[in-house]
């Protein structure tokens, strides 16, 4: 009996140790988590909605996450915006199996990377004064700058070279263009001087350069060229969808835009010689601004006149020295007149063309010539200037011969109004009512006061320029013959006289005695 309970005895204390150590060894089972009555100690987590797994510690998910963040933006040399949605249940359980930590950050890089909302490239915005330009690589930015010095034929001879502004807070690069030496193969900036040259430039005050006495000693061809902007070059992160590619900014950097502008009208001009300066029809310089007619309207000293020059918004001046043969014309020259008026000028002398060769500096921006300096010049042929007398007296104006009035008969042919009366006018007619005061239209002396015939009451006054002013059907006249008469000054007053249809004021204006069209001499 007693065998029995201690049989019974050793069977209990066995199977409790096994017990114990079967708990014991799923404990320390790797991926399972020990029971604590310590709170949450098993974690499943979403990032962005997706499961990525199991862990038992909540600070070792913390730390797999900003790993895994480092790794999804270590993948790329991008700047990227990712959603970072992440959700983390907990719960206290007795054991549980975990994930692999590997696997874990894994799957989270993978919820991150679908959660990307933005990629922000490493691109440069190129500063030309106030237009900017977004490009993806500083390889793009050279080409593009390339392609402006290339686009004047440039023969490899420049290239650009970018430079580091020393004294800018942020990176910022500069662009100059540079002269190639293709033996040492490096780039150096144009014209500039280092080392010996250097000293010796500044003790002679300019550098050695040999005497060039032939055509052959001149190296004909591009000598120089620089931007004519300030260019930088910024590294900044942006949207694919603010890139411009090279081939576009080639054509909105480069290539020709319409840029409207302001072109004022000087000595001289006319608007054909306005359209060979500018380089735009007349007929477009015509539709452009309301202020012209046609192509025969007048023009005035310091009109403004809107057009549209085509320039690149990134212009470059370069200096070519160049070697031609041309006709040339000589100088005219003037002989001064005090006791004639500007109006005159007589040629004693025609001009006949020279000809000559040439070597010369020309200075352009962009495809327009700027400057011109003659290097060299041998004359084949002498040319025989233009000899003109000219006056220097400024010829007397002419006034409109009453204020207000309307226009009621222009100068020329016409259907004659009434019986007696001209197809012919030969004036200009302004109905006003009888007794209107009527000026001197230009200061002179009184030829004529009194009656004349189908011009009812007139007067006539000769004007110290040759030329002479009529004024016509007057009411009453206010002058006599021979008397001195300022511009503006009152002569006469308007009526009905002589052949008419109504009050009205007739004016007219010879020149070596025939009659012109008057609205063509009024200021």
């Amino acid at each position: 009996m007693k065998k029995k309970k201690n049989y019974k005895k050793y069977k209990f204390t066995y199977i409790k140790a096994t017990v114990t150590t079967l708990f014991l060894g799923v404990m320390l089972v790797k991926g399972y988590t020990p029971y604590e009555q310590a709170g949450e100690n098993f974690f499943h987590i979403q990032i962005n909605g997706r499961d990525v797994g199991t862990l038992g510690d909540k600070e070792q998910i913390e730390e797999l996450l900003l790993q895994a963040r480092k790794n999804v933006a270590a993948s790329s040399d991008e700047l990227m915006f990712m959603e970072t949605d992440m959700v983390v249940l907990g719960e206290e359980v007795l054991w549980g199996e975990v994930d692999k930590e590997e696997d874990v950050l894994l799957r989270m890089e993978q919820a991150l990377k679908s959660g990307i909302r933005e990629t922000m490239h490493r691109s440069y915005t190129l500063k030309l004064n106030e237009y900017i330009i977004n490009l993806a690589s500083l390889e793009d930015v050279q080409a593009l700058l390339q392609a402006a010095i290339d686009k004047y034929g440039n023969d490899g001879k420049f290239t650009v070279a970018l430079r580091n502004v020393s004294d800018r807070e942020f990176s910022v690069l500069s662009a100059e263009v540079a002269e190639a030496d293709e033996e040492e193969e490096q780039v150096r900036p144009a014209y500039t001087e280092a080392g010996v040259q250097c000293v010796i430039s500044g003790i002679t005050g300019e550098p050695e350069t040999k005497e060039r006495t032939d055509f052959s000693d001149y190296e004909l061809g591009i000598q120089s060229m620089a931007f004519a902007e300030d260019v930088e070059i910024v590294e900044v992160y942006l949207p694919e969808s603010q890139l411009t590619s090279l081939e576009d900014a080639v054509n909105l950097v480069v290539m020709e835009q319409e840029t409207p502008s302001i072109y004022e009208v000087v000595s001289g001009d006319t608007l054909s010689e306005i359209a060979i300066k500018v380089n735009i029809p007349m007929d477009k310089i015509v539709e452009m601004n309301d202020s012209l007619e046609d192509e025969e309207s007048t023009l005035h000293i310091g009109d403004k006149l809107f057009i549209t020059v085509p320039e690149p918004e990134l212009s470059v001046t370069r200096v070519e020295e160049n070697y031609y043969e041309e006709s040339y014309d000589a100088d005219i020259v003037y002989i001064d007149n005090d006791n004639w008026y500007t109006t005159k000028t007589v040629v004693h002398q025609q001009p006949s063309a020279g000809f000559r060769k040439v070597v010369a500096d020309v200075t352009y921006m962009n495809d327009k010539e700027i400057s011109r300096e003659i290097l060299k010049e041998e004359v084949v042929m002498e040319a025989v200037a233009k000899v003109v007398e000219r006056g220097t007296r400024i010829p007397p104006t002419y006034i409109k011969p009453i204020s207000g009035g309307r226009q009621s008969s222009g100068f020329g042919r016409r259907n004659a109004p009434t019986k007696g009366a001209s197809s012919y006018h030969k004036g200009i007619d302004w109905a006003t009512p009888t007794g209107t005061a009527v000026y001197a239209s230009c200061g002179g002396t009184v030829t004529r006061a009194g009656w004349g015939s189908g011009y009812g009451y007139v007067v006539y006054i000769d004007h110290e320029d040759g030329r002479q002013t009529r004024y016509g059907h007057l009411s009453k006249v206010l002058v006599n013959v021979g008397q001195q008469v300022k511009q503006g000054e009152k002569i006469a007053l308007s009526g009905n006289t002589g052949v008419s249809t109504g009050p009205h004021i007739h004016f007219e204006i010879l020149i070596n005695g025939s009659q012109v069209d008057p609205l063509k001499y009024l200021d």
